[in-house]
């Protein structure tokens, strides 16, 4: 199965220029966890996601209205094509730790795909579980 066959389609992008407070509004009103940053052409900048928000914004007592997007993103984040099979996303989703991967073709993102995106798809379990394992055994209990 291709990771096109189980994308979200519709994604919500930010512009690095644009504000935390902005982002987070986007994430609660999309109900996602993560939005690429793409500059005006398009391409991938970097992702932001819920936790860069706090990490990097609230925690370090910064004002999210004045804080633009691209000073708290992810730089260089993992991704994988339309084409590639859903397993090489679940180990590209292990491999970096994290639960979502933006879906890029040439340059641009065409879509999202998550680690519940894997496991709606009824298929390669084994993998997902996996993945699974490798992103939250490493997660700090309090």
């Amino acid at each position: 199965m291709l990771v096109r066959e189980v994308m979200g389609p519709c994604v919500v992008a930010i512009h690095p220029g644009e504000s935390a407070a902005l982002a987070a509004r986007l994430l609660a009103r999309h109900n996602v966890g993560a939005l690429p940053v793409c500059a005006g052409d398009g391409q991938l900048r970097g992702v932001v996601t819920d936790r860069d928000l706090v990490l990097r914004c609230l925690a370090a007592e910064e004002d999210p209205r004045q804080v633009p997007v691209g000073r708290i993103m992810t730089r260089h984040p993992a991704q994988v094509a339309p084409g590639d099979d859903v397993r090489l996303a679940a180990q590209t989703m292990a491999r970096h730790q994290v639960r979502r991967l933006p879906v890029v073709e040439a340059g641009r993102v065409v879509g999202m795909v998550s680690l519940g995106d894997l496991a709606r798809c009824g298929k390669y379990e084994m993998e997902i579980s996996r993945a699974l394992t490798e992103i939250s055994g490493n997660v700090r209990r309090p």
